[in-house]
């Protein structure tokens, strides 16, 4: 078939741990992102929402959908997207912020209190999404508690998304925040991928490949139950077929390599 080597490429593409169109089992938390998006970004009442949830559930994925869906809804304010395990240290995230602010950057005090001068004044709001949030654990956790603290001050224009992998971060690092009603942030787990839901998410990557199933559809029910025994975690799944599917790509083009050429020559 002319079509053999394509498929096994197509195959390997769609299952690279792209955002896609659509989070099968995920309906749930989609909705929630986005609620809380249009009540506090759109609504212009600042506030903080923590998501938890173990690495490969979905965070990431989630938010970034939820921001491209939304995206002309929030063209009239300003959205920052910091990874937090790109920063050199916690406080780190203060000078990359105000540099996505279009602030001079300042040094010590001064450089909370020009972000802290910035976000209290006049202007649109602000959403700032960090994410591994786990990396800002510092000693006496101040740089967590000074961004949680933000969306409390008077006249703030600052809605705070933190994703983490630890579900006890805020238990545990913003106990401070927990004992101000108001500045508690809103929760959200995002739980480990059941088995059904990995063997959907499988299933609906590879039928985007046209002609016959690349991958035995028992194949995916065991690869979907042997991570979510351990991990539920969908990019490892991802990843456990893509490589199943290069072995099997392998194999057929050693097959096609020795086939007997046609009229009988060797």
């Amino acid at each position: 078939a002319p079509h053999a080597g394509t498929c096994y490429q197509q195959a390997k593409q769609v299952l690279h741990a792209a955002v896609p169109d659509r989070l099968q089992g995920r309906e749930r938390e989609t909705g929630i992102l986005r609620q809380f998006l249009q009540e506090h970004v759109l609504g212009r009442r600042p506030g903080s929402l923590y998501v938890s949830g173990a690495p490969g559930t979905g965070k990431t994925a989630c938010l970034s959908r939820v921001l491209l869906d939304c995206k002309d809804k929030l063209a009239g304010s300003k959205t920052v997207v910091l990874n937090c395990m790109a920063l050199g240290s916690p406080h780190s995230v203060f000078p990359a912020l105000a540099k996505h602010l279009g602030l001079p950057v300042a040094t010590g005090r001064e450089r909370v209190r020009s972000l802290e001068k910035h976000l209290t004044a006049q202007g649109p709001m602000v959403l700032l999404v960090l994410d591994e949030l786990d990396q800002l654990e510092s000693k006496g956790q101040d740089v967590l508690y000074t961004l949680f603290e933000w969306p409390q001050l008077p006249s703030s224009r600052l809605v705070l998304v933190g994703l983490a992998n630890a579900l006890d971060l805020t238990d545990r690092s913003l106990a401070r925040l927990r004992a101000h009603p108001a500045g508690s942030p809103q929760l959200l787990h995002f739980p480990p991928y059941t088995k059904e839901q990995l063997t959907c998410i499988l299933q609906e990557r590879l039928g985007q490949v046209s002609g016959d199933p690349v991958v035995d559809s028992a194949a995916l029910q065991f690869c979907a139950r042997k991570v979510s025994a351990v991990s539920g975690d969908a990019r490892k799944a991802l990843d456990v077929c893509r490589r199943a599917v290069e072995v099997v790509e392998l194999e057929v083009r050693g097959q096609t390599l020795l086939k007997p050429l046609p009229g009988g020559e060797s």
